[in-house]
């Protein structure tokens, strides 16, 4: 298996923190503000602190200002000034997403944890109360039907981040919960990802490291599974803000580029960039030396590439898997590595997250799997905290919140929503993500 060697050392084990907030108005270990004072309950679910502690010694003193995407949608606009720099480290229990002072002087107890999994966690411990719920993609606090029925006060479920799947859509539909999500905040970050996970499986990277690392040199060991990208056919699967975004950094690398979405792009899109679409996913990666999964998960996409169609990709195909990573079957994929169908898989997606410690992609061979890390670095938390800002603005002074951010509203999918998703639910087995424990 492709292993990093150069890991952190392991954290001694220790209580997931939860923090609350306290009559000071400063973060205190389950001290919840007094219901008089209340307005309103946020429980926010994020992932743990660094080992090392909290705040981390930066690397670099500043990011660039977005202000735009690629597409023309302004980048989030909150009302309120942040009381956190650009670049800070947002998306951890400590981090907050810079919420606290903000929510504190509406009179909104903020409750923020990432023990997430199981009837005991102190996300159930805290859901009979909450008006609003806030996950991550990456540490997702999946909201089953069960888990939305004990939550009689809920009217929001908000995603930091793109990609709300781990909400059961057809029972937030049911008791009319407005599903919102920070559209594009880390489609540029996801794609980026993308362009480096094929690039690290087809040269050969990570293994090519651990020879530095493990004290060696050996060249052919190296470069007896490495190829150049050029020339290659490359296929996205879906071509909406990720997919495209994909498919515009790879032309540079002379590669046939392909497609497949249910909504064709503009023809002048396909001729700048020398595309060829195909109707169905299967026509596509026929013909394709790389694919890369760029669509929502909802029970349309769940468990796409199975054994029949990974059976029908070429022989030692890669596949690059950003999106979801209930749109695979995990054994299919980690059968297909072993019998050397496919030549490479990588992702940073899993299902349930956090896998556990048995998942068989951990040990699968020709991977180059992460955590789920693409679209929450420093310069993508911030645009995910500034709109998750936005949202709740509007969400609490009762002003419209952008279409784009919608994913249901009023019993039914709606503004990206209904343009991207099925309405159903794709959280069976989340369960399992409560095996996992920290090391």
């Amino acid at each position: 298996a492709f292993l990093s060697t150069s890991l952190p050392p392991r954290a001694p084990e220790r209580p997931s923190p939860c923090f609350c907030a306290s009559a000071l108005g400063a973060p205190s270990k389950m001290v919840p503000a007094s219901k008089e004072s209340s307005r309103g309950k946020v429980v926010c679910v994020l992932y743990d602190d660094p080992v090392t502690g909290y705040p981390p010694k930066y690397a670099r003193d500043s990011i660039p200002e977005i202000e735009r995407y690629p597409d023309g949608q302004s980048a989030p606009t909150p009302t309120s000034k942040p009381d956190f720099a650009p670049g800070a480290l947002l998306g951890c229990v400590s981090g907050e997403l810079g919420l606290r002072a903000f929510l504190e002087s509406r009179g909104i107890e903020l409750v923020v944890t990432s023990d997430k999994d199981g009837p005991d966690s102190e996300f159930e411990k805290h859901l009979a109360g909450a008006e609003v719920v806030i996950s991550q993609p990456f540490w997702p606090a999946y909201m089953t039907a069960e888990r939305i029925a004990k939550a009689p006060k809920l009217r929001m479920c908000l995603t930091a981040g793109i990609g709300s799947d781990h909400v059961d859509l057809e029972a937030a539909c049911g008791r009319d919960i407005t599903v919102a999500e920070v559209t594009f905040c880390n489609s540029i970050s996801v794609a980026e990802h993308v362009v480096m996970m094929i690039l690290s499986l087809v040269r050969n990277y990570i293994p090519s490291y651990q020879q530095v690392v493990l004290g060696g040199w050996n060249i052919a060991d190296c470069v007896m599974r490495s190829y150049d990208i050029e020339g290659m056919h490359v296929g996205s699967v879906a071509s909406g803000r990720i997919g495209l975004a994909v498919l515009r950094r790879l032309k540079p690398f002379d590669v046939h580029l392909h497609y497949t979405d249910r909504r064709r792009l503009p023809e002048d899109v396909e001729q700048e960039l020398g595309l060829t679409y195909h109707p169905d996913v299967e026509s596509m990666v026929k013909v394709c030396d790389v694919v890369t999964i760029n669509c929502p998960l909802h029970p349309g996409t769940e468990h796409m590439f199975n054994k029949d169609l990974i059976s029908k990709m070429k022989r030692g195909a890669y596949i690059v898997n950003t999106a979801r990573g209930k749109i695979c079957d995990r054994d299919a994929i980690a059968a297909a590595l072993e019998e050397g169908q496919l030549a490479g898989y990588a992702g940073d997606v899993w299902f349930p997250q956090p896998a556990p410690p048995t998942h068989p992609w951990r040990s699968m061979p020709h991977h180059a799997m992460t955590p789920h890390i693409s679209g929450t670095s420093l310069s993508a938390q911030f645009r995910y905290a500034q709109g998750v800002r936005e949202i709740l603005e509007c969400f609490y002074d009762g002003r419209p919140i952008r279409e784009e951010y919608i994913i249901a509203q009023g019993g039914k999918l709606a503004g990206t929503g209904a343009a991207s998703y099925e309405q159903g639910n794709t959280t069976a087995g989340s369960a399992e993500a409560a095996s996992f424990r920290p090391k």
